[in-house]
């Protein structure tokens, strides 16, 4: 900076000076520590405009760094709570997965068991039938028709209501 070579430059003259008898007092060239003066002045505004610049330009980048540093923080914090949400939403969905999966076993079971004990009916009431109609073969051929027509017809009604 021009200025610390004119201050420097000032020092020297005050330096090289000569001075009073029995005092620290220096005598100097009062026109050459003028003009000196006059392009400290001169080149001051420039200086200090420039150094008022590089503060505003420092605090500006460190603001810029700032602001970049909480949106990274900000992000990092979003990209945590959505991997921990997208964990609890697997949790949820392989618990759910479990409890479709034990409610659809037990349906079949209990269809399982529901189809055996329909079958289970339907087969007794034939036994019962043929029982009756072997019980009745003393009877007329017709009655025995009649019986085995109504079976028929229980059979027919109960295989559509499974379908």
């Amino acid at each position: 900076m021009e200025i610390f070579t004119l201050l420097e430059t000032l020092e020297d003259i005050l330096e090289r000076s000569k001075t009073v008898p029995f005092s620290s007092k220096g005598i100097v060239d009062k026109e050459e520590i003028l003009e000196l003066i006059k392009e400290i002045r001169l080149k001051l505004p420039d200086e200090l405009k420039q150094a008022k610049w590089v503060k505003e330009e420092r605090v500006r980048i460190l603001e810029e760094a700032q602001k970049e540093a909480d949106d990274i923080v900000k992000e990092a914090e979003n990209r945590i709570i959505s991997m921990i949400d997208e964990h609890e939403i697997t949790r949820k969905a392989y618990e759910q997965k479990a409890q479709i999966i034990e409610t659809a076993n037990e349906m079949a079971r209990e269809i399982n068991r529901g189809t055996k004990e329909y079958a289970d009916d339907i087969l007794g009431t034939v036994e019962e039938r043929v029982k009756e109609v072997g019980n009745t073969l003393v009877g007329t051929v017709s009655e025995i028709e009649v019986m085995l027509e109504e079976t028929i017809k229980k059979i027919k009604k109960d295989r559509n209501e499974l379908k």
